[in-house]
Order: C-alpha cells, then structure tokens, then sequence
C-alpha cells in the first residue's frame, strides 16, 4: 500500500506564500510520501488550467511522485446540473493530463430544508453523477464521491448514492475521519465503505464532547454538536489502524492519502503523521 499526501495539507504555507501548489510536490517528495493529490488547482494569472496541469505533472515526473488522484468540487442540486455536467467533464480533460486515474468530485454541498432530504433528489444526483462516471471512464478515470458536506457524510446515506448510480467506475472516497462529523463511529463506517472504495483518506480529529464548553478557535461543530479539530494522523481519536483493518477485510488495497487540516505547523504534521501512518499500514498490510 502506498502513502499520499493531499496538497491540500499544505494549505497553511500556502496561505502564508511559503509554497504553492507546485513547490509543495518537492515538498511532498522531501517528506517521504509517495504520491501527491491534488485539489482544484489554482493557476498562476494569465496560465489556462490546462497548462498549469501540464506544468505540474513535469515537475511530478521530475520529482518521481505520481499524482494519485485529483479532487474537484461539485454541486449538483445547488448549481445547474446540465452546466455543473459539463463543468466536471472539463476537469475530468485536466485529470488526465495530469495522468492520474483517479477524480473525487462532490455530489452537493446543499443542505435541504423542510421535507427535501436524499430521497427526493437522488434520482436526479445519480443520473448526473452517472453522466460523469460514463464520461470519465471514456478517459480511462474513475470517480468518486466523499463522505463530507454533512449532508451527505452518513456511510448509509453515501451507500444508498452510490448503488444508486450504479456504474462500474464510480466509487467511495472513503475519508476516515469525516465519519466523526456526521457522529458515526469511522471503524464501523469504514466497514460499510470497503466494499466501494476506490481511494481512502487518513485524516484524525481531536474530539470534545457538546456537552462541555465551547473549545473556541479551532474547532467546529459536529451535526449533532459535539466539537471536532483537526490534528495530527495518530493524535486525535479516530481508530486509524482499525479502519485500514476494515479496508482490508473489505479487500481495498490502494492509495491512502494523509489529509491534515490541523492548527499545528503542517510540514512537522505531516512528517509525524506519515510515520504513524506507515506504522499502521505496515501492522495491518505487512511491509
């Protein structure tokens, strides 16, 4: 099993103009992952999208570290589908010059009101997400959807999507962490992911529970609010060696991407992190 990192991850020093999107693969490559994903890539003014992903897969190919997925946002019910559609098939054109096979791209981040809940829009989430899926397959590319937005960040609720949509290349980002936010046990959640996962995610939280008094900066509130911070792979509470054991058993065997969206310095995170993770990995897969 190989190790990734999110460039998301370095969002801190890239806030800060310490690294960008492109300084942050050399990075990656110095701390000792793998792979790299990457999120919405963000290009230099007067560089077109298509050529910012011809520059970063150079400078991957010069540093030997693959781009192990590509991760878009998407919104289906609060955007028009038709235009979101085509949107995302564009991104799909970017994924594959940046020669990953992998794209996660969300299904809403609407949350309904009233008597709107997944019931009432699934239908039409799935044919959009199918579209995709059918599309990108064409590009030799499998998508994905997350557990994340709330709305849809319930194993039962991303299952019911995803066997809704029914295609062979659409599958489960399964983010292990994220289950915290929906207050579900990530152990059990993964469980239930494994089947359909087709990239994972280690991500670890610091946890409080609601009833005590508001942690303050930092931290955000989970649905059923408790209170979540994110923190280093191995820090916080989410059972990270117990999920990979259920990925196994569910049979995954690929990527695992460290996520980190903590408050402590991202570069000393991520190389904690990353130990840990190997520990884990090497327990669970051997290695």
């Amino acid at each position: 099993m190989k190790i990734a990192v999110s460039s998301y991850s370095f969002s801190q020093y890239i806030r800060k103009g310490i690294l960008n999107q492109l300084t942050c693969i050399q990075k990656a490559k110095e701390l000792g992952f793998d792979a790299i994903e990457f999120t919405d890539l963000e290009p230099p003014n007067g560089m077109t999208e298509e050529d910012y992903a011809r520059r970063i897969k150079a400078e991957c190919d010069l540093a030997g570290l693959p781009v192990s997925s590509y991760t878009v946002s998407a919104d289906f019910i609060g955007h028009d589908m038709e235009a979101e559609i085509a949107r995302l098939k564009k991104k799909i054109d970017i994924a594959a010059v940046l020669g990953t096979s992998s794209v996660r791209h969300d299904a809403t981040w609407t949350n309904p009101t009233g008597i709107r809940g997944l019931s009432s829009m699934l239908d039409k989430l799935a044919e959009a997400i199918r579209r995709v899926a059918d599309y990108a397959q064409s590009k030799g590319i499998r998508t994905m959807v997350e557990n994340h937005g709330f709305f849809l960040q319930d194993a039962d609720r991303v299952e019911r999507l995803i066997t809704a949509v029914a295609h062979p290349s659409f599958g489960w980002l399964c983010d292990m962490g994220n289950f915290l936010c929906a207050d579900e046990n990530p152990a059990v959640s993964c469980g239930k992911a494994a089947p359909y996962t087709f990239y994972v995610h280690a991500k670890d939280f610091i946890y409080k529970d609601g009833s005590a008094p508001d942690p303050g900066t930092g931290f955000m509130m989970t649905r059923s609010g408790n209170y979540l911070r994110g923190t280093i792979v191995g820090h916080g509470v989410v059972p990270i060696k117990q999920c990979l054991n259920a990925l196994k058993r569910g049979g995954y065997d690929g990527y695992v991407g460290v996520e980190f969206e903590g408050m402590e310095d991202c570069i000393e995170a991520l190389s904690i992190g990353l130990a840990n993770l190997r520990k884990y990995v090497a327990d669970v897969y051997g290695g």
